[in-house]
């Protein structure tokens, strides 16, 4: 078999906005110098779920339709991703600015085909060729994508690595950075299984109240109760009777102990800490950046050879639906602009990985899976 190829930034260009908010296309300026002019009363990266996030997105869309030389503003949004939390959310939330629609998509494929528009605006689907379907909505229902249009799409389990198809190897990489960061740090000390079982365990919905979903708590909460700074009986008895509520709380105990840290576990904890009382929401850049280099060489690793089910057990591919959409769209005058929660620390190589020959994410060359629909 032979496997096409490409790159996010065949959808969407340098259009793209990590957690940081810092748009990788550098004529358009970031949070850190343009929060005034987004409307913010601070400095501060909000989160994806939040109305100043997409304050802050609809400033850079406009930005990004003004450096392209149209002449009218954004009067619609389409956004496409695969979580009906946060994807959803920035379609919600955008409609604050314009005429908003949404696509949550994944493959259910064990499940009959199933479409269904949820609070007027969200289409939310069980299938990614179901985008077939949002066009047709979109025509039907008098929504024009044209020169006046922007089509954000979400990137991790969106258009990279789709949700109920690929999504899992982002996850493995993710997996095995923190496993990286943990060996490391622990040495000899370090018990795989003991690990593997305690992230699993942690990183779930009902503990969200304590990680926030935030991959660098779920990390770091598993490297010091690991580690024995917090040990594992006592984690779990003050989770199940509140005494432990917050990633604030439990960095302070932390804390206590560092002196009985071993150089390196300190020095990891004293990041992380510093991070966290600072309020910077990816304070585990250490880690972060492990799972940059973990993401990458997912990418395009097998040979044209291999068989579809060995690329999507092992490979993180694009999205052949979404891409096929973008494009479509972007022939049409849509402004295409791509988001990610990812922290850039897991997303832009150092210049140290740089001068080596790394890529960000969205300029890496991947393997293309899925339907052609248009």
């Amino acid at each position: 078999m032979s496997w096409e190829r490409g790159a996010l930034t065949g959808m969407m260009g340098q259009r793209v906005v990590y957690r940081n908010l810092q748009p990788t296309d550098p004529a358009i300026p970031g949070l850190d110098a343009a929060w005034q002019a987004a409307g913010l009363e601070r400095y501060y990266i909000p989160r994806k779920t939040t109305q100043e996030y997409a304050q802050v997105i609809w400033y850079f869309m406009g930005e990004a339709q003004r450096l392209r030389g149209v002449g009218r503003p954004i009067q619609r949004v389409l956004m496409v991703g695969d979580s009906a939390r946060n994807d959803g959310a920035v379609a919600q939330n955008l409609g604050a600015y314009c005429a908003a629609r949404g696509f949550i998509g994944a493959d259910v494929l064990d499940q009959p085909k199933k479409v269904a528009i949820e609070r007027g605006n969200v289409m939310v689907a069980n299938r990614w060729d179901a985008l077939v379907d949002l066009m047709a909505w979109l025509q039907g229902d008098g929504f024009p994508c044209d020169e006046a249009t922007a089509m954000v799409i979400d990137l991790d389990k969106t258009s990279l690595g789709a949700r109920g198809r690929n999504d899992g190897v982002i996850d493995t990489a993710r997996v095995q950075a923190a496993e990286r960061m943990a060996r490391s740090t622990l040495g000899d000390a370090f018990d795989e299984a003991a690990f593997r079982s305690l992230y699993a365990r942690l990183n779930q919905t009902r503990y969200h109240f304590l990680t926030e979903d935030n991959q660098d708590y779920v990390a770091y909460f598993c490297l010091m109760v690991a580690g024995q700074v917090y040990p594992e009986p006592l984690f779990w008895a003050h989770l199940e009777d509140g005494s432990l509520a917050d990633i604030a709380s439990f960095t302070a105990r932390c804390d206590d102990r560092a002196p009985t840290m071993a150089d390196e576990l300190r020095q990891v904890h004293g990041e992380v800490y510093r991070g966290i009382t600072s309020g910077d929401p990816t304070p585990f850049k250490a880690f972060r950046r492990l799972e940059f280099l973990e993401t990458i060489a997912r990418m395009d690793r097998l040979p044209d050879g291999a068989a579809p089910e060995e690329v999507l057990a092992q490979e993180i591919v694009l999205t052949a639906e979404v891409s096929d959409l973008a494009i479509k769209l972007a022939s049409q005058g849509v402004l295409v602009f791509g988001l990610s929660d990812k922290p850039d620390e897991a997303s832009i190589p150092t210049a140290e990985a740089a001068a080596q020959g790394y890529r960000a994410i969205h300029e890496t060359p991947m393997k293309v899976y899925g339907e052609r629909l248009f």
